[in-house]
């Protein structure tokens, strides 16, 4: 693995840090999501959509108390500021929220960019290197030109891997976010609905007397 490595040429070391970042990245997001949905409770938000119903807000405090799960924050969030402007409440919880579903994915993507484009520097300077090696040994030392050529194709399959390696883990974290923003989506949208249908019962219209 040694002999390899260093067989790739001196690009092969911020291709070694790409790697290492790409794998912590990848860990971190995993256990995150790991987390996350270990902390999701389904039933608890279908219970504050009930209480809510019955406008009971000192039960759905009780009953959110200490909850991680990121749909009941942000729908805790809007009950707080219902009087004043719920949605925009909501919308605030769940930016933050989505962020933090977001975090480093920059960071791979970026990585899954430049690992190719390390990899074909190293093909370039590989090349350049078996190119003065035939100008200065010929070709009666053959071996002096093969590690050259052996430096550019080392260099390119690592890159090429540890982009390949990067899609899937990026996708399938892109995935989980886009899930998690219409949960939030749908769950908001069902909050404001039985807000406002409480409002409307709470408040009825008064109609005056007809006159003909």
């Amino acid at each position: 693995m040694y002999q390899f490595f260093t067989s790739g040429g001196p690009v092969m070391y911020p291709l070694l840090a790409c790697s290492f970042i790409v794998l912590t990245v990848v860990c971190e997001r995993a256990i995150f999501w790991l987390r996350l949905t270990v902390r999701r409770n389904r039933s608890l938000i279908d219970e504050v959509l009930e209480l809510c119903r019955r406008g009971d807000w000192e039960a759905v405090r009780r009953k959110t108390a200490g909850s991680k799960d990121f749909v009941v924050r942000i729908l805790v969030s809007g009950i707080l500021h219902r009087e004043f402007s719920m949605l925009k409440a909501m919308e605030a919880a769940a930016a933050d929220e989505i962020q933090r579903m977001r975090r480093y994915m920059t960071v791979l993507d970026t990585m899954i960019t430049v690992a190719p484009m390390l990899g074909i520097l190293g093909t370039v300077t590989g090349i350049i290197t078996s190119f003065e090696m035939l100008g200065t040994a010929g070709l009666e030392q053959p071996a002096a030109v093969t590690a050259g050529v052996a430096e550019a194709l080392i260099s390119t399959a690592t890159g090429l891997a540890i982009a390949i390696f990067s899609v899937f883990p990026y996708n399938y974290f892109n995935s989980k976010v886009a899930r998690a923003t219409l949960d939030i989506e749908k769950y908001a949208t069902s909050l404001e609905i039985v807000y406002e249908k409480l409002s409307h019962a709470a408040s009825p219209e008064i109609k005056g007397p007809s006159v003909k």
